[in-house]
């Protein structure tokens, strides 16, 4: 009895669960319901249908077939047709680079790595790399969150932190992975970032693995952004709903390495304050360049480092050594502990680079920053004195970019460069990925340094005229003969 009790409260409750199903294929919209139909007897279709064209049905092909057809085949070469004839000589360096660097065999006084301070090549930062070598070995083996993090890490993250005036620092093994890992932390799908279009192409990287939707302002033209900050404030106004959740940043560089030019800051400031978004600061290249004590732009216009909500800064440049910082609230940077992608995947910053760098801020003081500034403004003053280029760059940037006035090509400024090595200078034509957002127009980027005398700056600088004046006259001799 007891079985056919509970058999029946089965039988009673599939019977309701079937007219639960079929009740609710009343309540669906009759279309799709068809669709459904339609997809089922499709999929039907395909399982049921006979394949075709298998190679068991095919007749083989016969020996003289086969031999017409290799002989008929031509490969695609590897390297495309005339590469060979385009590919530049690549400059072999046999040296450190610092002051001077030899080149093919060649020494060259160095206008062309960012060396700012000089520290590369300095004794006691080597033989504080030395020192950490021998104490912790080569590498940390693993991620500052597992087993990665060695007590020279948190020196080096509280000696920024100090130095750069805020409450904390975080350090990446990796230059390039710092921005474009610090962007995405915070800034996600649906969130807005208004970035200028000059910004370095780590940045760039950053901002496409955020997801975000991106708006580009024309290079340091504030006019610009305001009427994309005005657009977005209109469309805020129609969904307030949708503008609560919605966050906004503004991403821009201190001193943009493609364009050698300063932002203003205080005017971004004042734009926050009105808008309502976030500023994240790259000083990859104004660290340790710009500011009495070399702190970058907070420093060189006076502004309360607390209206940046967050300041990058690479160690690969002012500091000679690898990898890059992030500073700012501890709200904001103890974030990356877990959201940095560089930070939480990645080897740490081996034990001998942190070393170097804490032994390159003891060099840190007023008259070094005072000496680069110097350099920057001499050269750049010496350059605009020749008629046959142009220079692009802020007075007090360590980073000049040369272009010719007439015939301004990449091959152009490559052929300068080598007749430059040839009389013992080295230049660097700036290169940049393919990938790139906006065209970059070709020049060579020339580089101080607070190592350069005003008679090295000046010899130097004279070198360059005469090779430009020379390339240009063998260039109309040449158009001549044609």
């Amino acid at each position: 009895q007891h079985y056919y009790i509970t058999n029946n409260l089965r039988m009673e409750s599939w019977a309701a669960k079937a007219g639960d199903v079929f009740h609710s294929y009343y309540e669906i919209p009759f279309y799709h319901l068809i669709v459904e139909i339609g997809l089922v007897l499709f999929i039907l279709k395909i399982l049921m249908s006979k394949s075709t064209g298998s190679p068991a049905d095919e007749t083989p092909l016969t020996e003289k077939e086969m031999e017409k057809l290799i002989a008929e085949w031509t490969p695609e070469p590897l390297v495309p047709v005339g590469a060979a004839e385009k590919e530049v000589p690549v400059p072999i360096i046999e040296s450190k680079v610092g002051k001077y660097v030899t080149i093919n065999g060649k020494e060259c006084l160095n206008l062309a790595t960012m060396n700012f301070l000089g520290m590369i090549g300095k004794q006691e930062i080597e033989e504080a790399a030395i020192t950490s070598v021998l104490k912790y070995g080569v590498g940390s083996c693993g991620p500052r969150g597992f087993y990665g993090t060695i007590d020279v890490h948190l020196l080096l993250e509280e000696k920024l932190a100090q130095y750069m005036e805020c409450e904390e620092a975080i350090i990446y093994s990796y230059g390039f992975a710092t921005v474009a890992s610090a962007i995405p932390a915070y800034s996600k799908r649906g969130d807005i970032i208004f970035c200028d279009e000059e910004v370095c192409y780590a940045i760039q990287k950053g901002i496409l693995a955020s997801r975000s939707t991106v708006y580009y302002y024309k290079h340091n033209d504030l006019d610009h952004l305001v009427e994309l900050l005005e657009i977005q404030a209109t469309k805020d106004r129609k969904n307030p709903k949708k503008a609560r959740v919605t966050n906004r940043f503004l991403v821009t560089e201190g001193l943009f390495i493609n364009t050698g030019q300063i932002t203003n800051l205080p005017r971004l400031i004042e734009l926050k304050q009105q808008y309502k978004f976030r500023i994240f600061l790259d000083e990859s290249y104004s660290f340790g360049v710009l500011g009495e004590n070399g702190r970058g732009l907070t420093e060189f216009y006076n502004v309360d480092r607390r209206n940046v909500d967050m300041i990058v800064g690479s160690m690969e440049f002012s500091l000679g050594s690898v990898g890059g910082f992030a500073c700012g609230s501890s709200f904001v940077i103890r974030h990356q502990r877990l959201a940095g992608q560089g930070y939480v995947f990645s080897a740490s910053l081996p034990p001998l680079h942190a070393s170097m760098v804490l032994k390159a801020m003891d060099f840190f003081n007023k008259d070094l920053f005072s000496k680069l500034i110097e350099n920057c403004k001499f050269a750049h003053e010496a350059l605009e004195m020749i008629d046959t280029i142009t220079v692009a760059g802020d007075p007090l940037s360590p980073m000049k970019h040369i272009r010719l006035i007439d015939n301004n090509s990449e091959e152009a400024l490559r052929e300068i460069c080598t007749m430059a090595r040839e009389n013992n200078l080295a230049l660097t034509v700036a290169s940049y990925n393919s990938t790139e957002l906006f065209k970059k127009e070709p020049s060579i980027r020339l580089t101080v340094n607070t190592e350069l005398t005003e008679d090295e700056i000046t010899s130097s600088i004279k070198s360059i005229a005469d090779i430009v004046e020379q390339y240009i006259s063998r260039d109309i001799s040449q158009e001549s003969a044609r």
